[in-house]
């Protein structure tokens, strides 16, 4: 696997440390437990669920969930929060995200690539990729066969309502119905008309491209209502329907805001001001604060967030739980909130719901330190006026300063091992901070990475390992990895066949007379595969075992089979070991180079499929 390490043109390393804020302790102390209860997880099925948004009523959810046979991307469900049953209202085929129910109606809405003519040979080719044993780094998609599509909630009755090139999703109806908001990278097609750095952008960075739309719930008059650069998307209308609430990525893609504007497009006020990415924004019903996700703890440390509606405050942390936490909405009464998290034994993410403290969230909003206006100043601002040495400024350098020293030495990274989640979390949020700094980027990658190659572990990809014997005119009998046989750590990759060479403990020792021992005496392995016991001659006096041991390495062997000119070597474990016949473990021994050729080891069940014919069995 590649990892990677930092360089840049300067950078400098701080550690400070100041008096405690004991407003954020108290809350801290608090922890979630101040607005939320009763948390219990809601989806378990498919390998991961999210982004689920309330039914009118608030009886139902409708939600994404990777769980199809065959098709390992999202579909669309409907989860009845009475009965706990569900079912998908999408047509199953290509990739679909971020559904809505229509008010006042039997429909709902979402966005799908199932009329992609690639659509099935995507689902194989992802499929493919993981039965390899691969997996993606998460990003959102932003498919150009993306659209968006309304369907009764069984799913029958399907219609479309974009055709534009390109990304249409992030799709939201409003409170009474009529109208559709969602995102668009239609400006980016057809690509002919872009320019070269444009294009460059596109296939590098296509959210760039996203814009706010406004449309008629039946597709009609399009219109778009955003027009700064970088990425604006995830619209949802205020509770009233006057406003429009988004998240705004800077050009650069590392940080985001909340915003709110008319429905022309006009009046526009940033609600967060976070130095970070800030995004998924939720109007509470009561209209009077917005629930956000926000990575301000930690580059990958997302957590919930609220801010009040005007914007004039500081944020308040709603979340302390390790991991993901994101996508938040409320129930139509204001009394529940269902989030996506990764608080799961997995770690991979479901859906949760909790019940919902209102009066807490007034109540911690009020009592937030720094009002953002100069009208609305607290005790904790009072305080820092009484202390000229503790700034405003000074104090929340300080703050930013503990958090990401604390975030770097936090149990979540686990050490950051190199090559661990941990370690690569650290790594983006080191990169994301030199970018923030206005460092540039030095060597050939132009970015704040060198990749390099190392072992990190070994592990068998069932699926791409096979092991046949061929007696004379016989049928080729099969054998089961895992359970037959195991490749070994070391081994190289290959296809190899050829007749097997019993060549005894395969040991090659030097020196002369009885010092000496060499399996390989009067035999030929020339493009055989070598045949040979594990470990060294169990009957050996205590110190003759002792130096043969020192040769008796699986790894070692095998180069011995290799420099004899064999192109294959199979290990077994002898009939006079404590273990016999058992499969040798798959242990990193820490090495950085292979073998150089296909090594396996088998089980005393194969040996004697080899053996049989010959009038000798391995003992």
């Amino acid at each position: 696997m590649n990892w990677r390490f930092f360089q840049c043109a300067t950078a400098a390393v701080m550690v400070l440390s100041a008096l405690p804020d004991p407003q954020a302790a108290d809350i801290e102390a608090g922890g979630e437990a101040r607005f939320l209860s009763n948390v219990r997880q809601l989806t378990f099925e498919g390998r991961r669920s999210g982004e689920g948004y309330f039914s009118p009523d608030g009886k139902a959810l409708i939600f994404q969930s990777e769980r199809e046979a065959g098709n390992p991307f999202y579909q669309i469900y409907i989860l009845d929060l009475a009965s706990g049953g569900s079912h998908r209202v999408s047509p199953g085929t290509g990739k679909t995200t971020c559904a809505f129910f229509r008010p006042g109606t039997d429909e709902v809405l979402f966005a799908s690539t199932h009329l992609d003519p690639e659509a099935k040979a995507k689902q194989k080719a992802e499929l493919d990729f993981r039965a390899a044993g691969k997996e993606r780094r998460y990003s959102w998609d932003y498919d150009e066969q993306m659209d968006i599509f309304a369907a009764r909630r069984d799913g029958a009755r399907l219609r479309r309502l974009t055709d534009a090139p390109g990304y249409d999703a992030e799709a939201a109806y409003s409170p009474d119905g009529k109208k559709i908001v969602f995102c668009s990278l239609r400006d980016a097609y057809p690509t002919n008309k872009l320019a070269p750095e444009q294009l460059k952008r596109l296939e590098t960075d296509p959210a760039w491209f996203g814009e706010v739309y406004i449309m008629n719930a039946d597709g009609s008059d399009q219109r778009r209502l955003t027009h700064s650069p970088g990425y604006d998307g995830g619209p949802f209308f205020s509770p009233d329907g006057e406003r429009i609430l988004w998240r705004h990525f800077e050009e650069s893609g590392t940080i985001a805001d909340i915003y709110t504007m008319k429905l022309d497009g006009s009046d526009t006020r940033r609600l967060t001001d976070f130095k970070s990415m800030s995004w998924a924004p939720y109007f509470h019903p009561s209209g009077r604060y917005v629930i956000f996700t926000s990575n301000k703890l930690g580059f990958s440390n997302f957590e919930l967030h609220l801010v009040d509606a005007p914007g004039q405050r500081e944020p308040v942390r709603v979340t302390f739980t390790e991991g993901f936490d994101g996508l938040p909405v409320f129930s139509p009464d204001g009394k529940q909130l269902c989030w996506t998290s990764s608080r799961t034994a997995d770690g991979k993410s479901q859906l949760f719901l909790a019940d919902w403290n209102h009066e807490a969230a007034l109540a911690a909003i009020h009592a937030t330190s720094g009002a953002r206006d100069s009208s609305q100043q607290t005790t904790s601002r009072a305080l820092v006026r009484e202390a000229p040495e503790r700034d405003a400024r000074a104090e929340k350098t300080v703050e930013k300063l503990r958090a990401e020293v604390s975030y770097l030495a936090s149990d979540a990274l686990a050490g950051r091992m190199t090559g661990s989640e941990g370690s690569q979390a650290a790594a983006d949020f080191i990169a994301a901070h030199f970018r923030q700094a206005g460092l540039k980027p030095v060597g050939e990658s132009k970015n704040y990475f060198q990749d390099f190659e190392f072992t990190a572990g070994v592990r068998i990809l069932t699926n791409e390992n096979r092991l046949a014997i061929t007696r004379l005119d016989e049928t080729p009998r099969l054998f089961q990895v895992e359970k037959d046989f195991r490749p070994l750590s070391f081994t190289a990759n290959g296809e190899i066949d050829g007749e097997v060479i019993f060549a005894g403990y395969g040991l090659s020792v030097p020196g002369s007379g009885g010092a000496g021992y060499d399996s390989y005496a009067g035999i030929n392995v020339t493009n055989k595969i070598v045949l040979a016991l594990r470990y060294a001659p169990e009957d050996a006096a205590p110190k003759r075992r002792q130096d043969l041991n020192r040769y008796a390495g699986l790894r070692y062997k095998a180069m011995i089979a290799r420099e004899h000119g064999a192109k294959g070597v199979l290990f077994v474990t002898g009939p006079n070991s404590p273990n016999a016949g058992e499969l040798a473990g798959l242990a990193f021994d820490g090495s950085l180079s292979g073998s150089g050729i296909v090594a396996a080891s088998i089980s005393s069940n194969v040996v004697e499929t080899l053996f049989a014919g010959s009038g000798k069995n391995l003992k």
